[in-house]
């Protein structure tokens, strides 16, 4: 279940070229977030930048050892965007010499309200109503700059701590000399399918721990769960089929010139079996050899 778009040229990404980010999104979404996460792993980054100087910005990172890894926060905030970002975007895009790609962040409509209604700064679009006006006219008119995006990223779920740590996982320069970077992360159907996952497994056909009474406070991190578990013929089977399945395919990612894969592994509620299946297939694929990173997010529901 590929929710994340495909990068645009295997050879761009995997060559040493200057790299252009363009953060954009709706407001409330955590782009200001991003771009401080990326400062803090040493990459440039401009705040509201007009779009009609994107193109001269760009020459200078061309020419600038410095600002070889720069971003860009561009948004409804300028008042020509939604009519100059396309047109400008295409010109960087038909030049060499720079990789530039779009992450576009997003939010549940509920989330959104309620972090302008936290923070209690008026919607850019809804200065004299209520900003869920102000959200729906900004989703509306983003539309066709979401279909622009290399990357879409649903904030709803994510703390200001879990967003950090993921840019730090996908965007860290010192990752980009390893061939892939996997991330494995459990979670719960009844609170929805990660939007940021790859692949998405689904483990609720094995024998739920939660109606053991002995183990239903507990998780998969427990040893007595994961001794449970281990017990279930079926859980041996999957793992074994899911470890011959991810040693043909991640490979293959990997030639392909993708940079990160993340793997979601979904039980009920993300409490016993995704989390206990998602510290295995960790374990076996870090055995690989590959960078591994584990989240499981649904843990503490």
């Amino acid at each position: 279940m590929p929710n994340k778009r495909s990068r645009r040229g295997a050879a761009r990404r995997a060559s040493p070229e200057a790299r252009l980010l363009i953060i954009t999104g709706l407001s409330g979404s955590g782009k200001t977030h991003v771009a401080r996460a990326l400062e803090d792993i040493g990459w440039f980054c401009v705040d509201n930048l007009p779009s009609a100087l994107i193109p001269r910005f760009a020459e200078l990172i061309r020419g600038s050892e410095e600002l070889r890894r720069s971003a860009l926060v561009v948004d409804m905030r300028e008042r020509e965007f939604l009519k100059q970002f396309p047109h400008v975007f295409r010109r960087l895009r038909g030049r060499g010499g720079l990789a530039v790609s779009v992450l576009f962040l997003e939010a549940d409509e509920k989330v959104l309200v309620r972090r302008f209604s936290e923070t209690r700064r008026p919607h850019p679009l809804a200065i004299n109503q209520p900003a869920i006006e102000g959200i729906r006219e900004e989703r509306e008119a983003l539309k066709p700059i979401r279909k622009m995006a290399d990357l879409i990223l649903d904030t709803s779920d994510y703390t200001v701590h879990q967003l950090r740590e993921y840019i730090r996982e996908h965007y860290d320069v010192r990752h980009e000399a390893a061939p892939l970077v996997l991330s494995v992360m459990s979670f719960g159907y009844k609170y929805g399918v990660p939007s940021e996952a790859d692949l998405v497994f689904d483990v609720r056909f094995l024998p739920n721990p939660n109606f053991v009474r002995s183990l239903k406070a507990l998780t998969g991190n427990d040893k007595a769960v994961i001794r449970y578990m281990r017990r279930q013929k079926d859980t041996g089977v999957f793992l074994d089929k899911m470890k011959s399945f991810l040693s043909y395919v991640v490979p293959r990612y990997i030639r392909e010139g993708k940079s990160y894969l993340t793997i979601g592994i979904g039980c009920t509620g993300g409490r016993h079996r995704s989390v206990m299946i998602a510290n295995a297939l960790a374990e076996a694929l870090g055995g690989q050899g590959y960078p591994v990173r584990v989240r499981h997010r649904d843990l503490r529901q």
